[in-house]
């Protein structure tokens, strides 16, 4: 049993969580993601690392809710335990292993969508340790949607909050902030963006007409985390890969996100009976003859 250390809520169905790890905090690396289960038949969750202390082991997960699982596991508190914590899964970031003093000659900027900023923060936080700052934008629908905010601007160059309402930061899409910097006369090198897959689609396209190197986390689409069920193929250029095994960060301008995206829409009626069976309980009929409510 994996115990929870710290419980804490972020913003509305956004919770962060210090998990005693050891062995997996020992060992993960920005961009690497665990497989989360509650109980003995709890689904798979695939969550990325959001922060990690070697020292204390543990590690810090942030989860949101959108479906049954992610809604039970936002229920849980300190001192509640994981069935399994199983880790750390998928290929850490890149410049994780680049030469430092290469590394440190490069411009780079973060742009995260609401959880991205999340697996954001620790490799935003690792360049920091490294010596090289970068910059990071972090958009979401309101100012109280926005996590993580006192941490990324102690770690980032420069930190340039968006919300779609305008009532906080920058008003407007993190793509318009990404183009006003660079129109300031801001040359990067490389482009890191997380978050929802419609924004790093067109954060994507974006960075392609502005010729930028773009780096995306295809975290989202992810199901089983091991490479088995096939639910994170993706088309990468000319080449078919797996998001959890092979990435789950890949070259943005070579992702077929329209292909992705609707892939994804395959297990939302799923998702939708899940939710209806705990929201309903034991008043849950399964009258639609599909969820196994009846049974």
């Amino acid at each position: 049993m994996y115990k929870i250390l710290k419980a804490e809520k972020l913003a509305d169905k956004i919770f962060l969580m210090d998990v005693h790890a050891p062995r997996v905090a020992g060992h993960c690396q920005p961009g690497q993601f665990v497989i989360v289960k509650m109980d003995e038949k709890g689904e798979r969750i695939p969550l990325t690392i959001c922060d990690y202390d070697r020292g204390a082991g543990t590690v810090t997960i942030v989860v949101q809710e959108v479906g049954a699982s992610t809604t039970k596991m936002g229920s849980l508190k300190e001192g509640d335990s994981f069935r399994d914590f199983t880790g750390p899964l998928g290929c850490p970031s890149e410049f994780v292993h680049e030469d430092i003093d290469s590394l440190k000659k490069k411009k780079m900027l973060f742009v995260a969508g609401g959880v991205g900023a999340a697996p954001v923060y620790p490799q935003v936080k690792w360049l920091r340790e490294h010596g090289i700052n970068a910059d990071v934008i972090v958009g979401a629908k309101t100012k109280d949607m926005l996590i993580l905010e006192d941490e990324m601007k102690a770690v980032s160059g420069n930190y340039y909050p968006c919300t779609d309402d305008g009532t906080y930061g920058h008003a407007g899409m993190v793509t318009a902030m990404v183009e006003e910097l660079v129109k300031e006369g801001n040359q990067y090198d490389v482009c890191i963006a997380i978050g929802p897959m419609i924004m790093m689609k067109f954060v994507c396209l974006l960075t392609k007409k502005l010729e930028i190197p773009t780096i995306v986390s295809m975290n989202p689409i992810m199901v089983d985390g091991t490479g088995m069920c096939g639910a994170c193929r993706l088309q990468v250029g000319e080449e078919i890969k797996f998001a959890c095994v092979d990435g789950p960060e890949f070259d943005g301008h070579l992702v077929d996100f329209d292909q992705a995206m609707k892939r994804s829409q395959m297990y939302k009626t799923e998702e939708g009976r899940a939710m209806l069976r705990l929201q309903e309980g034991g008043t849950h009929h399964g009258g639609c003859g599909h969820c196994g409510g009846d049974e």
